[in-house]
């Protein structure tokens, strides 16, 4: 097996994992090839299969890698049942010498076309069209690595600045990667977005880390995957997919053709990637600079 992943195929992981797919198929399962996933995955990550029936599984070696993949499938399970959305089947997660497993049935990509970009846009409409009384979740999760803090408020601004903002943006300066000077203007926006959040919103079901990556484009249609899910302003969903990477016009086009945008979006697209920003310096010191560029536009 050419470019396996060796922590994944180690002995202590490997010999649990192949006892954990043989206990969901009820049939013995045994790796026999691996495509390693690292280059498309913040975990050591591949494809397994044992010629006939093909698992992905991540490993983590996070403190609390069991409790972050749990509520994972947890947040996947969510988007299922109350939006009936596509995720992957859960096989399962395990706990390993050093971390934790987070096993899922393996989907076939296929490559992008306009229709699958619009699949995207329709299925994160579907995930918006799911509504409830107030912003939040009555469990937290996580955005990436960072604990999310989803206790539940009624109003859009003071959830956004204390639950998403304020958090972050202690976390990203006391990582060393936010110098005080940059992180004061951003104290500014917190203060204004009463008047920047536009139209009030009722609460919507959020994937929460919807970029374009976090979607997998099968034959059948758009499958979620990665979510850090709460009811929040929608155009964070729509602010995130092409965060990283830009997207053609199908993917709004596509969420237009189940629910109507505010034509305000455009201008409230970097408000809404200000905490996602804040993230990203919080891990690994990169986008100070497209911090400051998205707070500049708001001051």
């Amino acid at each position: 097996m050419r470019g396996q992943p060796p922590a994944l195929l180690a002995g202590p992981v490997r010999l649990p994992l192949e006892q954990l797919v043989s206990r969901f198929r009820e049939r013995p399962w045994k790796i026999t090839t691996a495509r390693d996933l690292a280059d498309a995955a913040s975990h050591p990550a591949a494809i397994l299969s044992d010629g006939g029936y093909a698992v992905f599984a991540k490993l983590s070696a996070a403190a609390n890698a069991l409790e972050q993949f749990k509520i994972e499938l947890d947040g996947l399970r969510l988007l299922t049942e109350r939006a009936g959305v596509r995720t992957p089947t859960a096989v399962g997660v395990l706990g390993v010498p050093g971390g934790a497993v987070l096993v899922l049935e393996a989907l076939e990509a296929v490559e992008r076309g306009p229709r699958q970009w619009r699949e995207i846009g329709q299925t994160l409409a579907r995930l918006h069209r799911v509504r409830r009384e107030r912003f939040g979740l009555e469990t937290d999760n996580y955005f990436g690595p960072l604990a999310q803090d989803n206790r539940p408020l009624d109003d859009w601004a003071t959830f956004y600045a204390e639950r998403r903002l304020r958090p972050l943006l202690r976390l990203a300066i006391d990582s060393g990667h936010l110098p005080l000077a940059q992180a004061r203007p951003v104290e500014k926006l917190i203060a204004r977005l009463p008047g920047l959040c536009g139209p009030q919103v009722a609460p919507a079901l959020l994937h929460g880390d919807a970029q374009q990556n976090n979607f997998i484009s099968a034959a059948s249609g758009a499958v979620v995957i990665d979510p850090a899910p709460y009811f929040g302003h929608p155009e964070i969903d729509l602010a995130l997919v092409d965060y990283f990477q830009d997207v053609p016009p199908d993917v709004l086009d596509g969420y237009r053709d189940e629910l109507p945008m505010d034509p305000g979006f455009a201008e409230r697209r970097e408000l809404w990637r200000v905490f996602a920003y804040l993230a990203v310096i919080a891990v690994d010191g990169s986008f100070v600079d497209r911090l400051s560029q998205a707070v500049q536009k708001y001051l």
